[in-house]
């Protein structure tokens, strides 16, 4: 080794670290892209717009955070919702638990009536997506909705990919049955005004 020559070791770190804050904003350029994605799937999670506009800052706040850790290559729009989805999970959790520490600290009140005109809660899709349980809800969503494969939402979910094409399915189904409950009653009396 002739020590007139500059080590060979400086030439790549630098082209490495180029690349890697050229990486990075890349994959910030691709967040900011994927921010309507994931406030509209963070809809879908609470059902409220303002919880939905947290949950995404805390999702992008814990990309962030674990940038080093997506890889290149991979699908940045399914990180992001397995995050997004864990961090729902996680405050749905650490809520029903401070619900249940309340509720110990208070006498209990009574219980809320029956619902009353179970059809007439039925009236519009947004509604028919709730009745369903919440892993077919959301499979549908993450397939339907967001224009993710069987494969990405299954990598998101953490199930394979035959349990997400099922998940669909039923909930596909389990829709379709819904919408023909609503709208026999209605089909029905319109036949009879025409027979009348």
């Amino acid at each position: 080794m002739d020590l007139d020559e500059p080590p060979q070791t400086l030439q790549p770190r630098a082209v490495t670290g180029a690349a890697a804050r050229k990486a990075a904003g890349d994959v910030h350029r691709e967040m900011g892209r994927l921010l309507p994605d994931l406030r509209a799937f963070a809809r879908f999670l609470t059902r409220d717009a303002s919880a939905a506009d947290d949950l995404v800052q805390d999702t992008v706040v814990r990309a962030l955070a674990a940038q080093g850790s997506f890889q290149d290559g991979t699908n940045l729009k399914a990180w992001l919702f397995t995050i997004e989805r864990n961090a729902f999970y996680e405050q749905a959790r650490r809520a029903r638990r401070e619900v249940r520490l309340l509720s110990e600290q208070r006498p209990q009140s009574e219980a809320s009536p029956p619902e009353a005109h179970r059809r007439a809660e039925l009236t519009d899709l947004s509604r028919m997506l709730w009745t369903l349980p919440p892993l077919l809800r959301e499979a549908l969503v993450l397939v339907g909705a967001q224009e993710l494969s069987h494969e990405e939402a299954a990598a998101i979910c953490g199930v394979p990919i035959g349990t997400m094409k099922a998940r669909v399915s039923r909930a596909r189904s389990q829709l379709a049955r819904s919408m023909a409950a609503i709208d026999a009653p209605a089909l029905e009396a319109a036949h009879a005004d025409q027979v009348t």
